[in-house]
């Protein structure tokens, strides 16, 4: 897992590591905790697949043109799987889980 915080840090990402998954994390909701706790358990299971996160209260911007860029709402806790086709699936809130990404990254590989 790496913290990205910057648009020109996903650009950079986007240009060379695809396929990867993508946190959006609060630092203060609960429920984006839980969703931190599956997402740090998955990445260590299986450490082949390229993630990423950021903390929205400290990416703001990063969140936003996550949101528009792939066209997908933005909420947090939120995980993206993003291939060269674009982002193939994401999730939010209670749905953010290890079966969850598990079903997402495996199907797409």
């Amino acid at each position: 897992m790496e913290k990205i915080e910057t648009i020109e840090q996903f650009e950079q990402i986007c240009l060379s590591q695809r396929p990867f998954l993508f946190l959006k994390n609060s630092l203060t909701c609960p429920i984006s905790h839980r969703a931190w706790i599956e997402f740090e358990q998955f990445t260590h299971d299986f450490p082949h697949i390229h993630a990423y996160y950021l903390h929205v209260q400290h990416a703001r911007p990063l969140s936003q043109h996550i949101a528009q860029m792939f066209h997908v709402r933005h909420e947090s806790p939120q995980v993206l799987w993003i291939t060269e086709q674009g982002a193939q699936w994401h999730a939010s809130h209670w749905n953010v889980t290890y079966e969850e990404m598990k079903k997402a990254t495996m199907s797409a590989s």
